[in-house]
């Protein structure tokens, strides 16, 4: 049909009767076949289980403790996990403040430099075994005013009336700490930090992994606290005595603590592994937490092993960190000692 123009008018023209439909000359027949039975969990890298299975081949595969048949993976890149006995912050010193942290920390022998003592402190058990010890190490000793010492202690600092400077602390290389505990023919147990800012979390989770049997603390080298003061004393002085290994990039950390056939085990309250009977607790374990408004990190979680979740009533909304990794380091330290009785 013809418009007043001559022309025909638009979608008026019909296919003549001779056209023939073209097929796709057995393109689609592949499609059509389907995509064969699904693979079982296990051969699924991205499931739990096919993680699991991966974690089990490298544990077997390193010799079924850890170990790579190597001292210090040669050949490994420096920024993979860390540098050597490598000072956070230059040479500026800290302050460990309190009774408790200062008398740890001169116990167990930490390079100080000087110990301040306020006038007319209160002078206890614990002032007089502190102020010995440094007389006895020719630590000099300073009577200073409350004023002063408040100044040296910061904001918030609370001091009992005694303080002592100490070095920047020196952060040990991650894999040199993984075979140092090797070495000493022990079951690795690591704790590493993910996004932890908070010094008294920090040091909650040094003096837990003391009580449980831990090794070792990472931490990465930014976004993330190190071993201030406040970590110091809220470690109750196992900050002296527990390593802390700095990571330049945790997630490259852990993949070589895992080519070294250590288990990461992430903890989120969503984890799709019980910690109840863990059954990876009599293997070398890294334990990841992260902060406690945004969790692990995606890249972090993707590269764990599993994740691990505690239960907790319905009425409690979630752990802080330093509360989940005390938990779930005496799970592990439990059935430790269940499977060596």
């Amino acid at each position: 049909m013809k418009g007043s123009s001559g022309k025909p008018r638009a979608g008026a023209v019909r296919k003549a009767a001779h056209s023939k439909q073209v097929g796709t000359g057995g393109h689609g027949r592949k499609a059509l076949e389907g995509k064969g039975p699904t693979p079982k969990a296990e051969d699924r890298s991205w499931h739990v289980a096919g993680k699991r299975k991966a974690a089990q081949e490298r544990y077997e595969a390193a010799g079924g403790k850890g170990r790579a048949g190597q001292k210090g993976r040669p050949g490994a890149p420096r920024g993979a996990s860390g540098a050597s006995q490598r000072s956070r912050s230059g040479d500026e010193s800290e302050i460990v403040t309190g009774r408790n942290a200062v008398v740890e920390a001169l116990r167990t022998k930490v390079p100080a430099t000087t110990l301040y003592l306020a006038q007319r402190v209160e002078m206890d058990d614990r002032v007089r075994e502190s102020l010995k010890m440094a007389t006895n190490r020719g630590i000099p000793v300073l009577e200073v005013t409350r004023p002063e010492l408040d100044r040296l202690s910061g904001d918030g600092g609370v001091h009992q009336g005694i303080a002592l400077k100490v070095p920047a602390y020196e952060y040990a290389h991650p894999i040199e700490l993984l075979d140092e505990v090797l070495a000493s023919d022990e079951t690795p147990l690591f704790v590493a930090l993910d996004g932890i800012t908070d010094p008294r979390n920090l040091g909650a989770i040094i003096r837990s992994a003391a009580a449980f049997g831990g090794q070792g603390v990472i931490v990465p080298q930014r976004r993330s606290v190190g071993v201030t003061a406040a970590a110091w004393k809220t470690s109750a002085g196992a900050a002296a005595r527990i390593p802390v290994a700095m990571a330049p990039n945790l997630t490259q950390t852990l993949k070589a603590l895992k080519e070294r056939g250590v288990f990461v085990l992430g903890l989120d309250g969503d984890g799709d592994v019980s910690l109840p009977g863990l059954e990876f607790a009599d293997r070398p374990v890294v334990i990841v937490v992260g902060s406690e408004g945004k969790g692990l990190s995606r890249l972090v979680t993707e590269t764990c092993d599993a994740i691990v979740s505690i239960p907790i009533t319905a009425a409690t909304e979630s752990l802080n960190a330093g509360i989940a990794v005390s938990v779930t380091l005496y799970e592990i330290a439990r059935l430790r000692a269940a499977e060596s009785a």
